[in-house]
């Protein structure tokens, strides 16, 4: 199986450790703002639903959900989902996470297109991504030009973790001016937030240099092969 060829790991490697950090670091920089309140106290659920609100998009809903973690805007639903600590939290963890899904609602509000091709593109992905490597593994054995199509439809998860990024920056970056106008935070409230949002933001370039790195490798794996 190529998945086990030590060659994978050097171009796996930079995405895996730049992973690991950034998971460490959101868990950290969550945690210790988590324990952190606002000065002018509200929940999670409280600030996206003000946001939302003074933004006229009264037809989104904000619901718990119980996944760790799984806090998101959905675009198909219209629905934004926090989990348990940032729906009920008064943490400046619990603002910048609110506001930077209520971010996403507004994105989709103004046809932000970014967030239209990452959303129009999820099926292709969801497919592309476990059915390209089988392509591929396939194509080792019975055809090139079979090999190539596995690594063109992985290449969908590539140009997706790509999209990604200006999405989830322009998002925080609705966010702190939604905190701020807003008056939800005050005084060096801000920092906690930068930091927050900073540090959820490195988990999506980890996940883009991952996802380069192993399409670069089967790239890599397929060029000398034809070379054989």
């Amino acid at each position: 199986m190529f998945f086990f060829d030590p060659l994978y790991l050097l171009f796996a490697a930079p995405g895996l450790l730049l992973a690991f950090w950034a998971q460490s670091r959101v868990k950290v920089v969550f945690a210790e703002y988590s324990e952190v309140g606002l000065t002018r106290r509200q929940t999670g659920a409280q600030i996206a639903r003000n946001i939302l609100q003074r933004s006229g998009l009264n037809h989104v809903n904000v619901e718990r959900t119980d996944s760790f973690l799984g806090d998101h805007y959905d675009p198909q639903s219209k629905v934004l989902r926090l989990s348990p600590k940032i729906y009920d939290g008064y943490s400046i963890t619990a603002a910048g996470v609110a506001a930077h899904e209520a971010g996403h609602a507004l994105q989709d509000q103004h046809n932000y297109a970014p967030l239209q091709l990452r959303t129009n593109i999820v099926p292709a992905v969801q497919v592309g991504g476990w059915v390209g490597p089988l392509m591929l593994m396939a194509g080792l054995f019975i055809s090139p030009v079979l090999a190539w199509v596995g690594v063109l439809l992985f290449g969908l998860t590539v140009i997706f973790s790509l999209v990604t990024l200006p999405v989830e920056f322009d998002a925080s970056k609705r966010a702190r001016q939604l905190l701020s106008t807003e008056g939800i935070i005050v005084g060096n409230e801000m920092d906690g937030v930068n930091k927050v949002l900073n540090a959820a933001a490195l988990t999506y370039v980890a996940a883009a240099i991952q996802a380069i790195g192993q399409l670069a490798y089967y790239v890599f794996m397929l060029m000398g092969n034809s070379d054989d």
